[in-house]
C-alpha cells in the first residue's frame, strides 16, 4: 500500500462550495494530504451553508472550529456564473453575483479571522483568469473575480502581522458544472467547448483536480513565503496570443 502523503497533516480546513466541482476536488485532495476538513455547500457537503447568509456563515464556521478544535485553513470557493452584457443584465443578477462571489468571501473571512489569527492560518479563494482580463458577455462575473484578486491582496497585507497568508487561484476553462452552465448558455454549446479547448496551448480543458493541487500547495507550509498571489492555473491561456 502506498504511503499517504502528509503535506497538509494537522491542518484544520473549512471549504465553501465543497459539494461539487472544484470544491469537491479540494476536499478530496486535502483529506488525501492529511487535513481535517469540513465541507460546506447548499447540498452534498458536511454542513449546509449559504454564503449569502451572515448568520449561516457564522454558525457554520463556529461549528467547524468547535468540531475540529480550531481552524487554520479557509478555502473560499463558492461561486456562480453570471452571463450577460452589462447594459442587458438584470439588477438582481448583478446583485446575486456580487453577493455570492465576492461578499461571500467577506462573510467567511470575517467569521474565520479570529481563528486564523490564533493559528497563523491561510485564506485561499477561487478567482478566475477573467479576473485578470476581460471576457465578452461576462461583465458581472469578471468584475466579481477581479474583486477577488484585489481583495486577496488586501487581505494579505491586513493579515501579515497576524501571520495570516491570503492567496487566490485563477483557473482557466475548467470542466466543472459551472463551466457546463456557461457552455449551455451559448448559441452552439459543442462549438463553444471546442473553441475553449483551442484557446489553451496545453490542448485540453483544466480539471477540478488541477485546481485542487494548486490549493494544496498554497495552503501548505511549502508556500509559507507566498502571500497576496493570484496564481494562474490555466494551461497557458493567459500567457499570450496562441495560434494553435
Amino acid at each position: 500500500m502506498a504511503e499517504q502523503s502528509t503535506r497538509l497533516s494537522g491542518k484544520k480546513a473549512f471549504v465553501t462550495g465543497g459539494g461539487s466541482g472544484i470544491g469537491a476536488a479540494i476536499v478530496r485532495r486535502f483529506r488525501e494530504e492529511g487535513a481535517d476538513v469540513v465541507s460546506a455547500d447548499l447540498e452534498g457537503a458536511d454542513v449546509v451553508c449559504d454564503v449569502r447568509s451572515t448568520d449561516g456563515v457564522n454558525a457554520a464556521i463556529a461549528e467547524t472550529a468547535e468540531r475540529l478544535g480550531g481552524l487554520d485553513t479557509l478555502v473560499c470557493n463558492a461561486g456562480i456564473s453570471v452571463l450577460g452584457q452589462l447594459h442587458e443584465l438584470a439588477e438582481e443578477d448583478w446583485d446575486e453575483g456580487l453577493d455570492i462571489n465576492l461578499k461571500g468571501i467577506y462573510r467567511c473571512v470575517r467569521a474565520a479571522w479570529p481563528h486564523l489569527a490564533e493559528s497563523g492560518g491561510t485564506i485561499t479563494s477561487t478567482a478566475s483568469v477573467v479576473g485578470l482580463w476581460a471576457s465578452q458577455n461576462q461583465a458581472a462575473y469578471c468584475a466579481t473575480k477581479a474583486g477577488v484578486v484585489m481583495l486577496t491582496k488586501c487581505m494579505a497585507l491586513d493579515g501579515a502581522k497576524a501571520g495570516i497568508r491570503a492567496n487566490c487561484v485563477c483557473p482557466g476553462f475548467t470542466a466543472t458544472p459551472l463551466l457546463e452552465t456557461f457552455m449551455e448558455g451559448q448559441d452552439d454549446p459543442a462549438a463553444s467547448r471546442e473553441a475553449a479547448v483551442a484557446l489553451h496551448p496545453i490542448a485540453r480543458l483544466g480539471t477540478a483536480e488541477d485546481m485542487a493541487d494548486a490549493f494544496v500547495y498554497l495552503s501548505s507550509d511549502e508556500a509559507s513565503w507566498v502571500t497576496g498571489e493570484a496564481l494562474r492555473v490555466d494551461g497557458g491561456l493567459a500567457t499570450g496570443i496562441w495560434g494553435g
